[in-house]
């Protein structure tokens, strides 16, 4: 990035001014402005609704944790799927997110994919536990997302959020690290957490 663009010594995010009007982006240009050096292309963020929202930092047990899952889904996954870590999933014109993983048919390319093209979602989440369980979870629904998992780092539990309703997931459980979790749409890929070595946090981290 061009080190005149921005001054490093400005923060990256504000207060919203509440009440007045905002200027909404899309994700075309977001993505222009990340080409051209605007926007640092590491810079962790996502588009809801046009407005641009801060990632939490990820701590090294996040990392971790979607290391030993990634390892795991690339081993066992079936030749009709794909599983992607970290992709950019283009909701709509104003709205992309970035899920720790997103699984979706090998026939499709990541650029046409969308809500209901995707089979699973899943976030991995320590510090942005509540945002992915809320907020988060209502945005995945609303697009038609038929499944999110959200894996909580600390506890090492598994939230199953499926079975779209009108009012979002009609269906919600919280799976400890012994429990198998089993998504609907790709049995392939069930996981147990404690088989991979995962358990509850001795400590926050």
């Amino acid at each position: 990035m061009n080190p005149h663009l921005r001054p490093s010594d400005l923060p990256l995010s504000t207060q919203a001014a509440e009440g007045m009007p905002r200027r909404c982006w899309t994700v075309a240009e977001i993505e222009e402005m990340v080409r051209v050096g605007i926007i640092d292309e590491d810079e962790r963020f996502e588009l809801i609704g046009g407005e641009v929202v801060p990632m939490s930092p990820k701590g090294a047990r996040h990392e971790w944790i979607k290391i030993e899952l990634n390892r795991f889904f690339q081993r066992v996954a079936p030749t009709h799927l794909s599983i992607a870590p970290e992709t950019t999933l283009r909701l709509d014109a104003r709205t992309f997110v970035e899920p720790d993983f997103c699984v979706f048919r090998r026939d499709l390319d990541l650029k046409s994919l969308d809500g209901s093209s995707v089979l699973l979602a899943i976030e991995v989440a320590d510090s942005s536990l509540n945002y992915d369980k809320g907020r988060k979870i209502g945005i995945y629904a609303a697009y038609g997302v038929r499944e999110v998992w959200v894996v909580d780092v600390i506890r090492a539990t598994i939230w199953v959020h499926r079975r779209l309703g009108a009012s979002g997931y009609a269906e919600t459980a919280e799976l400890s690290s012994s429990e198998l979790a089993t998504p609907m749409l790709a049995p392939e890929l069930a996981v147990r957490l404690s088989d991979l070595g995962i358990g509850p946090a001795a400590e926050p981290v």
